[in-house]
């Protein structure tokens, strides 16, 4: 076949369908006018008659969906900040956050950054109880979601669900509580929490249990941490907390006040958390990172309070063995 004609000919295709496609828009374009509110969407005036968008309680809804149901579209998008467990593991990899943005985004289903640790770090294994891989070390970080109960649901607290994770941001324990209780308002839109979940909870005894032994001679780092340790009904050493609420250093940010997570995270680390419903393991490891970006100050903080550690000390008197060592062998040189 001539070229010249296969031009002609496509030519010719083109036009058709850009008229069948003319027609589609007026006939769509027409039913829209005449039903403006079907189904929740409204008609935009705009040059092209068959655009639209979602009613405003779509999009409120789309906004709000929670971390443990439907993720919102808008995270499917590459965003300008990223989520506490991928910065965890840009700042242990020595990327800058704003870079990790940058390049995968905040999908929290299927994070595109390629290491074989980031799984550990962006996974939630919900109401998995202890961990069998993850090592606790020395610092750990704690976070508790909470349900209304009693005639006073307001005011009235009770433990729905507990998450810890290391140093690394890596998961030690996730287990939802059943309350002692009755719950009579569950929270769901800021705790996540549902009568559904409750219902494969631990007892509070079995909980206890398993904090308590990952608590055992370690450093504990929580915001308001002790409002979580009562609801836990466990103690701690004062000597061995580091609560990012009470650090000095931090309350510059809201004029002197006990400083919001939320407002730590975005202000110093750049990362957005509690967007709808809360993660207790999201704003875990937050917590964590905050420490850890600021661990040198809470140390000296902390030490001015309660006298070197016995980590210190002994490190101290090692460094004063080696110079006496390193002295006593100038001499013997000497001679």
């Amino acid at each position: 076949m001539d070229r010249t004609d296969l031009s002609c000919n496509w030519r010719r295709l083109q036009e058709k369908l850009k008229a069948h496609n003319l027609t589609s828009l007026k006939r769509k374009a027409s039913t829209d006018v005449l039903q403006p509110k079907q189904n929740g969407v409204k008609h935009l005036e705009t040059g092209n008659p068959a655009v639209h968008r979602p009613s405003k309680r779509k999009r409120l809804e789309a906004q709000t969906s929670s971390e443990m149901g439907t993720i919102s579209s808008k995270q499917s998008e590459p965003a300008s900040t990223p989520i506490a467990s991928l910065a965890l593991w840009a700042e242990d990899n020595d990327i800058s956050a704003t870079d990790l943005a940058e390049a995968y985004g905040t999908s929290r289903k299927s994070p595109s950054v390629p290491s074989s640790n980031l799984a550990e770090y962006a996974s939630e294994k919900v109401n998995e109880g202890l961990s069998c891989t993850a090592e606790p070390g020395k610092y750990i970080a704690v976070d508790c979601e909470m349900v209304g109960v009693g005639p006073d649901p307001d005011n009235d607290s009770a433990l729905a669900r507990v998450s810890i994770v290391n140093y690394h941001g890596y998961q030690l324990y996730d287990s939802f509580v059943l309350p002692k209780e009755l719950v009579t308002d569950y929270r769901t839109f800021v705790s996540g929490i549902t009568a559904e979940l409750l219902r494969s909870a631990r007892t509070l005894e079995a909980v206890q249990a398993d904090v308590a032994k990952l608590l055992d001679g370690r450093i504990l780092i929580g915001h308001s941490v002790r409002n979580d340790l009562d609801a836990l009904l466990l103690g701690h050493p004062k000597r061995d907390i580091r609560d990012t609420s009470r650090y000095q250093g931090f309350r510059r940010y809201s004029a002197g006040r006990t400083p919001g997570l939320k407002k730590l995270a975005k202000e110093i680390l750049g990362i957005d958390i509690q967007r709808g419903q809360h993660s207790s393991i999201e704003d875990a490891r937050a917590t964590m990172l905050l420490f850890r970006r600021e661990k040198n100050g809470f140390e000296s903080e902390h030490a001015k309070r309660w006298g070197p550690s016995l980590e210190s000390k002994i490190a101290q008197e090692a460094m004063v063995d080696r110079a006496r060592t390193k002295r006593q062998k100038k001499k013997r040189s000497r001679k």
